[in-house]
C-alpha cells in the first residue's frame, strides 16, 4: 500500500480506505451540541481528507465544523478524530481537493460533476501523526 504520510508517520487511514466510496463525518451540532453524522464523498492525500460541500457555507455540516472544528471520520470500520477546516479558495490546496474528488467520482457518476467541482466549497480534515512501528 502506498503510504499517505511521510516515512516514520502513518495516518489512521491507508490506501485501502482511499478506494471506499463514502466516509462518515460526525460534527457537533452548533445549536444542540449533539453529534451529527453524514455520509459524504471524500478523497485522501498525504494525511489529509478532502470533501466538497455542494451547499457551500450554507450546509449544516459546514456551519457545525466552523463552530467546532473537532470532528470524527469513519471509513469502513476505522474511525478517528481530526480537525476540520475550510480550504482557502483559489489556493493550490483548493485546486488539489477539487481535482482529487472529480478524478475519484466523475467516471462512475451518471451525470456531469464539473459544475460541482468548480463551485463547491472545499473542506479538509487533518489528522495528528501517529508514531510508526
Amino acid at each position: 500500500m502506498e503510504p499517505l504520510r511521510t516515512k516514520g508517520e502513518r495516518m489512521p487511514f491507508d490506501a485501502r480506505h482511499a478506494v471506499d466510496l463514502f466516509c462518515y463525518l460526525t460534527t457537533t451540532g452548533r445549536v444542540t451540541g449533539k453529534p451529527h453524522e453524514i455520509e459524504i464523498w471524500f478523497a485522501l492525500r498525504h494525511g489529509t481528507l478532502y470533501m466538497l460541500s455542494g451547499g457551500g457555507d450554507g450546509a449544516d455540516w459546514v456551519q457545525n465544523l466552523r463552530k467546532t472544528p473537532a470532528v470524527c471520520i469513519r471509513i469502513a470500520e476505522t474511525a478517528t478524530s481530526g480537525i476540520a477546516r475550510v480550504v482557502d479558495a483559489g489556493t493550490e490546496e483548493d485546486a488539489l481537493a477539487r481535482r482529487l474528488l472529480l478524478a475519484k467520482y466523475q467516471q462512475g457518476y451518471g451525470g456531469d460533476l464539473s459544475g460541482w467541482g468548480r463551485t463547491a466549497l472545499a473542506v479538509a480534515v487533518d489528522f495528528a501523526a501517529v508514531s510508526g512501528d
